[in-house]
């Protein structure tokens, strides 16, 4: 093992197990270890610049290493102050070559040095996880765009973002959107979310959530997957929501759904998962119960006032990793899980790597598709090509051992003609 290595890593003597981290996950990921194999082949990013602000995890290290395989010149970087592994970073680093900077715990000045410093090498292809590397390409680096033929973005935080940006008429390259893959929303944003979500709670508190009022602050697909997995563990589970569909949909899904304001006071247990601002703000905190517990798993760390809440508070005191507790001036506490920052990721290990495998198996292969078509497309944000999304799917399933029909030549007829009718 050489400690020659390029990037900013906390530790390099965890390189080794990292190593095994990754090759666990990888047990996990055969449709990204079917792209990698064909990749290394095909090599269809040869030459390639491609920089990763995303989670730096087990997880995404096996898509860094099926771009590397790819040809690709890869450069990652944390998408999140508090989501690395310092022994994943440490290993894609050193035993792996990919530079990588990232450290768990890096305050947002080392944060924003760490993109600035993976952009330095000029990229072709952005991958995003929240939209921060575009940012600062358009507000501060704007001479790299040029190089820049396409990028992807992660996260539905990013895509809101991106596509502010593209109605602007300021953004200066096509992004595929590989959020809205129904590959990626339909069981990422669901069962990933909604499992780690309860497991960064849980490992970060021990609480049993049997019998608690949990609220969850949006329902879009990770807000669903959270309402599924409490009431799957027996809280008693509030909806609230700002759009009127789902709203109705979370009624019928069986939750009773309410305005914020009503739901502060009954809520034993919040989380927001919205990709907005201030979502749980002061005139919540003033209503809450002594005791409430508040993790968020929406993208960025403003779903919940924790400037305002910190002019409101006595006092603040770390209880235990990943838990805060502030103490206003009634007497009453109220308890922060991770900063306010993603708990799934802060508290626990993130997504579980099933999940993540068509995620990533979407971002490679629209990184390929984006080498291959960017000279076609508008500086827009696209959803990932349907072909993509049915490949991912078919991967998963001959992976899963699943077989499905195929439409016979007369079942193809009938569905493309409008002559056939009742008989």
């Amino acid at each position: 093992m050489t400690t020659q290595f390029v990037g900013d890593i906390a530790d390099a003597g965890l390189a080794r197990a990292g190593v095994a981290r990754i090759e666990w996950a990888a047990r996990e990921m055969p449709v990204i270890a079917q792209i990698r194999e064909r990749f290394a082949k095909e090599q269809p990013l040869k030459g390639i610049r491609v920089v990763a602000c995303l989670h730096v995890t087990s997880e995404t290290a096996n898509l860094m290493l099926a771009l590397r395989d790819g040809g690709a010149d890869v450069r990652l970087t944390a998408s999140n102050p508090l989501s690395t592994q310092d022994d994943v970073a440490a290993a894609l680093a050193i035993e792996y070559g990919i530079p990588t900077f990232a450290i768990k715990g890096e305050s947002n000045e080392t944060y924003y040095q760490h993109i600035t410093e993976a952009i330095s090498d000029r990229p072709q292809i952005t991958m995003d996880d929240g939209a921060d590397v575009v940012a600062i390409l358009h507000k501060e680096r704007r001479e790299l765009l040029a190089d820049i033929v396409g990028g992807t973005e992660e996260t539905t935080t990013g895509v809101i973002r991106l596509k502010a940006l593209a109605k602007s008429g300021q953004l200066e390259y096509p992004i595929v959107a590989v959020n809205e893959a129904n590959t990626k929303h339909f069981f990422d944003n669901r069962y990933g979310t909604g499992q780690s979500t309860i497991d960064g709670i849980i490992r970060a508190t021990n609480l049993l959530l049997a019998g608690k009022n949990l609220v969850v602050a949006g329902y879009g697909w990770c807000g669903k997957g959270v309402a599924m997995r409490a009431r799957g563990l027996g809280a008693q589970v509030i909806v609230t929501e700002v759009d009127p569909l789902r709203a109705l949909e979370a009624v019928m899904d069986g939750f009773r759904v309410m305005p914020i304001a009503e739901a502060a006071p009954l809520g034993d247990v919040f989380v927001t998962v919205t990709g907005d601002v201030n979502v749980i703000d002061t005139a919540s905190f003033e209503t809450m119960k002594s005791g409430a517990i508040m993790a968020n798993s929406g993208h960025f760390d403003a779903e919940i006032n924790l400037k305002a809440l910190n002019t409101m508070a006595e006092s603040r005191e770390t209880l235990k990793p990943f838990v805060e507790e502030y103490t206003l001036a009634d007497g009453r506490k109220l308890v922060v899980l991770a900063e306010g920052r993603l708990v799934n990721l802060g508290a626990a290990e993130g997504h579980p790597a099933s999940v993540m495998d068509m995620s990533f198996a979407n971002q490679a292969l629209s990184a390929e598709y984006m080498v291959n078509n960017h000279q076609h497309l508008e500086k827009q944000v696209y959803d990932v090509p349907r072909e993509i999304d049915d490949e991912v799917a078919r991967l998963k399933l001959a992976a899963m051992g699943i077989g499905i029909d195929v439409l016979t030549p007369e079942q193809e007829h009938y569905l493309n003609s409008w002559e056939l009718g009742t008989h």
